[in-house]
């Protein structure tokens, strides 16, 4: 059911499912998926393209041109999966050539008032962000991440998956999967055990990862600490994650228990 006040381009693949709500605009290059629910007031443009079981709220503001001055209107994307929630006033920027040129949204996520999710950027699967949580340009979350209320991530910061940021945390440095980071310049204050157990891991998993931690983070040196692991850790498949990911992109800073010094 689309609403009397609604526009929806001509040339816009809507499936006949979709409800859109008054005074909501749909551009000619969007492609919306079944069961999609879009409030009023919303505007969706760009080469966008939404899978199904969205609901995207009033003053959401989808596919939009990327605020990237070395944007110059190139033909990039933005696709969106399934069963998300993007609530009043959120926006999400398509990709620029430069960085690839495709902004990409996982399933199941929430995206809470305000937030942004900037060009460039993969958000993985089950993501939380809270209330004004910006997105910089080539962020990437991974799956079943929270963002506290309030923060902001800096652009190209990876966060690993299953790491809890908490409210108004400045992050600048990568997180590590399973990570707990807080502060106004972030620092790395444990790990997520609480989100770890409620995932259902093995208790021994859990203990090991803890041990581990403890041993990667033994002194600011993460390369010799990492070489110093013992077999039994590496075979720890949370901790094989978290060497993965530290030594994944060796350009970018880790977040550590030291950053804050």
């Amino acid at each position: 059911m689309i609403d009397s006040t609604a526009i929806v381009d001509k040339k816009a693949k809507v499936s006949s499912s979709v409800k859109i709500g008054p005074y909501s605009v749909i551009g000619p290059n969007v492609e919306i998926g079944e069961n999609v629910v879009i409030y009023s007031h919303v505007n969706i443009s760009g080469n966008t393209k939404i899978g199904n079981n969205n609901k995207i709220y009033p003053f959401a503001s989808i596919g939009n041109d990327p605020q990237d001055l070395k944007y110059n209107n190139e033909e990039t994307k933005l696709i969106i999966g399934n069963n998300n929630k993007i609530r009043e006033y959120v926006t999400i920027h398509p990709g620029t050539e430069g960085g690839g040129g495709i902004t990409k949204i996982g399933d199941s996520c929430l995206f809470m008032i305000s937030s942004h999710v900037a060009h460039d950027c993969n958000v993985g699967n089950n993501v939380i962000i809270a209330n004004n949580v910006p997105l910089g340009g080539h962020v990437n979350i991974e799956d079943n991440v929270v963002i506290g209320g309030n923060s902001a991530v800096q652009q190209f910061t990876r966060i690993g998956k299953m790491a809890m940021i908490g409210g108004m945390t400045g992050v600048l440095h990568d997180v590590i999967p399973y990570g707990l980071s807080i502060g106004n310049r972030n620092y790395l204050q444990g790990l997520n055990l609480i989100g770890l157990r409620r995932a259902k891991f093995e208790n021994k998993d859990i203990i090991g990862l803890t041990e581990a931690y403890k041993e990667i983070f033994a002194t600011k040196n993460l390369t010799e600490n990492l070489s110093k692991l013992n077999g039994e850790f590496k075979e720890n498949t949370l901790v094989k994650d978290i060497i993965e990911f530290i030594t994944k992109d060796k350009k970018r800073s880790i977040c550590t228990p030291f950053s804050k010094e």
